[in-house]
């Protein structure tokens, strides 16, 4: 039995993840907290989740959250990711962190606290989404240079960050890719005004905000005479609370260290 503790509780994701532990077998739900001053404190975290009582009730102490936890799942805020990392690494429970919109300088932080603890960081948690990461840079290098690359997401209207932690995880592992084979990639995030023409070397990101769109992702490779797209959709969050779920659950008893959900699902 692996038992979770879920930092952000009353968020989207935080309500599937509380939901999806409630239901699963061989994990617990051994804690739930969210910011100080938040509505849902004190109530019970089942219930908020929308499932039936599950008798761990939303505490604003982290301290306390981890008091019985093997894990802590975190989709908290990009504001206090690092401090929740650092309370886990204190007591050393380890951390799946799904929260996006981290700086570079936030990551080094958290790699900090890896020689730690076992840190599982994500920008996707979805099986489907890690799987195409493992490909998009491989596409490139196979079409060549003739061919533009393009990156376009789209989230519901709430997100705050933009573009997508996944469209930059997607655009990265292109460019670790071609960059490999004596290219220069750069990033180019929309566009306006007069561009002039699309340099060989760029790959564009593209952010759509939109109603309640849970997550689309799509990779064109683009040449004369022919479009190639790689997308993905995620049509519930629970694809990606369960994806959190199995990343816990392989995550407890792993050695410190910084992993990723490639390790997840290809070992390491």
């Amino acid at each position: 039995m692996v038992k979770i503790a879920v930092c952000g509780a009353s968020g989207r994701m935080g309500k599937r993840i509380i939901s999806l532990v409630l239901s699963t077998g061989g994990v617990e739900l051994a804690g739930a907290c969210e910011a100080k001053a938040h509505q849902n404190i004190g109530m019970d975290a089942g219930d908020i989740a929308g499932h039936s009582k599950s008798g761990v009730i939303i505490s604003d102490s982290l301290e306390n959250t981890l008091k019985n936890a093997d894990v802590l799942i975190d989709f908290s805020s990009k504001d206090s990711a690092v401090s929740n990392v650092r309370a886990a690494a204190d007591r050393k429970v380890p951390v799946v962190m799904g929260t996006t919109g981290l700086t570079e300088d936030d990551r080094k932080k958290i790699r900090i606290c890896a020689k730690t603890i076992p840190v599982l960081l994500s920008s996707n948690m979805s099986v489907g989404v890690n799987l195409l990461l493992q490909i998009v840079g491989d596409i490139a290098l196979m079409l060549g240079e003739e061919y533009d690359i393009e990156i376009i997401e789209s989230h519901h209207k709430m997100k705050k960050d933009s573009p997508s932690g996944t469209a930059l995880s997607f655009a990265e592992a292109i460019k670790k890719a071609l960059d490999g084979r004596g290219r220069n990639m750069k990033f180019v995030f929309g566009r306006e005004g007069i561009c002039g023409e699309k340099d060989k070397d760029e790959i564009g990101i593209h952010a759509v905000r939109s109603g309640d769109v849970i997550g689309e992702h799509t990779v064109i490779y683009c040449g004369a005479g022919e479009k190639i797209e790689v997308k993905h959709t995620a049509h519930t969050r629970d694809t990606l609370a369960r994806g959190a779920i199995r990343a816990a659950v392989w995550l407890k008893g792993k050695p410190s260290g910084f992993y990723t959900m490639k390790d997840v699902l290809f070992g390491k």
